[in-house]
């Protein structure tokens, strides 16, 4: 017997849906319900690898493990990791399908639909609710055909829909009014209600907004969620927010992370964000690297090459230089070790035309890219602390070199570091989750400093703290009864 499934759709992007689910996935989870989540196509650098080998984005991740399940690659069978401002390479039930530009991409959609769908049944086939997240809007009927985000995706599956708009940017009552004017009244009738979403003040004062929703969108309006003023303490999906979520602020450690265009997996850095004594903020264009700052994080990137060229043109390789001789502290994580390393070559062309790069020469090793990527999770031990670290590898690529290695992974080297420790990198994501390892690399920049928080028990907590946050605003008896009619 199929599951019963519900799919949040936004108004517009980045209203919140991504945030619902893994609150809703958390509460019905609690009840004792099988849930599931599932996004049929989602587009972001942040990815996560599963335990089967694949990799999906890191929103599906998280929503999974809010609903106390292992992640699979099943529950986001299509995902586009953009290289350019024009092209994605797809990911396709966890591997790599395809690298196309944008026109390229809308005429492959047709063919990812059965793909879709057999992620979908196995999906359904082993929960007890499905929640759905939709991408983008289905206002963005420009999209309609072929599509398999939204609309597209919810008529072939037959699933219920609710609709998600975000007060906090204002104009919500249109954003309601207005995707439901554009749609077919064939999608209009499968959506059952709105949902408002980031609400500061006293939601008692917009009583006359919800029948406003209901008499302009035709729509009735199912609750209205508060702000989550703890959401920074979750991994984000996308990079939209990043200067939002890792303001500067007062703080012992100052750690710095130049802003790529293509920067990747930057969940990376939420445990050291998280911590009260440290000021981690993002170095942006324009800016040059703070004489002051404890350490600089280069970050993961989806597009290496070009990133280490922008970072060069930024100014950033001479800070960055000037830094390590005075003996701060650089990190690389997978691509940010890449470029740490002497040489980055390219013979495939994978990044573009086949090249050989001078990377920023603090490590004395060496990366050739490759074709085929690895992905899997790893378990590994600080090769000077002895810290036990859980994490993943996604990248493409391999780096050889003499430098002395970070890690002990399955009884071999991994990642680099020079003499005193200061300088190193790794393609290990997850490496500061660990809440021992990321104490002991902190502790040497500053060795005065508190003892660290639980980032794990953190994100547990803040994960039932919005379970709860949404479950007050929303009607979850209600929700499900929706559910059923798909």
């Amino acid at each position: 017997m199929a599951a019963r499934a519900l799919m949040l759709q936004g108004t517009g992007s980045d209203v919140g849906k991504s945030l619902l689910v893994a609150g809703l996935a958390r509460a019905y989870a609690d009840r004792g319900l099988r849930v599931l989540p599932f996004k049929p196509q989602n587009m972001s650098n942040n990815a996560a690898v599963t335990a089967d080998g694949g990799e999906i984005g890191r929103a599906q991740a998280l929503q999974a493990r809010a609903a106390r399940t292992a992640p699979v690659v099943d529950m986001n069978p299509v995902l586009l990791k953009p290289q350019s401002e024009t092209g994605s390479q797809v990911v396709v039930q966890g591997r790599v399908f395809a690298t196309t530009r944008a026109a390229e991409y809308h005429a492959l959609k047709p063919q990812l639909l059965p793909r879709v769908m057999e992620s979908y049944a196995r999906i359904s086939a082993r929960a007890d609710l499905v929640l759905v997240e939709g991408a983008g809007s289905p206002a963005e009927i420009n999209l309609r055909a072929g599509d398999i985000a939204n609309m597209g995706f919810a008529a072939a599956a037959d699933v219920p829909v609710l609709l998600v708009g975000d007060i906090d940017r204002g104009g919500v009552i249109a954003s309601f009014a207005g995707t439901m004017a554009v749609l077919p009244a064939v999608e209009r009738a499968r959506i059952r209600g709105a949902i408002v979403n980031k609400f500061r003040g006293d939601i008692a004062l917009f009583d006359s907004g919800r029948r406003a929703i209901e008499a302009q969108a035709g729509i009735p309006c199912l609750g209205v969620v508060p702000w989550f003023s703890r959401a920074h303490l979750l991994p984000a999906e996308d990079g939209a927010g990043l200067t939002r979520r890792y303001a500067p602020r007062d703080g012992a450690i100052r750690i710095r992370v130049p802003r790529l265009p293509a920067i990747a997996n930057f969940d990376d850095l939420d445990p050291l964000a998280a911590e009260p004594d440290v000021d981690l903020a993002l170095l942006e264009p324009g800016e040059a690297l703070p004489g002051d700052c404890h350490a600089v994080l280069i970050p993961g990137s989806k597009a290496t090459v070009s990133d280490l060229a922008f970072l060069r043109a930024q100014g950033w390789d001479i800070d960055i230089a000037a830094h390590a001789r005075r003996g701060g502290a650089v990190m690389g994580l997978c691509g940010g070790y890449q470029m740490l390393g002497n040489t980055i070559d390219d013979p495939h062309g994978i990044e573009g035309p086949a090249s050989r790069v001078r990377g920023l020469g603090l490590l004395p090793v060496d990366t050739i890219l490759e074709p085929a990527k690895t992905l899997r999770e790893v378990e590994a031990t600080d090769a000077l602390s002895g810290c036990h670290i859980r994490g993943y590898e996604i990248h493409l690529g391999r780096t050889t070199g003499s430098a002395a290695p970070l890690l002990s992974l399955d009884g071999r080297a991994e990642g680099s570091r020079n003499a005193s420790g200061r300088i190193a990198g790794c393609y290990v994501h997850g490496l500061f989750a660990s809440d021992a390892f990321r104490a002991h690399w902190l502790d040497g920049l500053r060795a005065d400093r508190d003892p660290s928080i639980g980032f794990e028990a953190q994100v547990e907590a803040t994960l039932d703290a919005l379970a709860a946050h949404v479950g007050a605003a929303l009607d979850l008896d209600r929700l499900l009864e929706i559910a059923r009619c798909g």
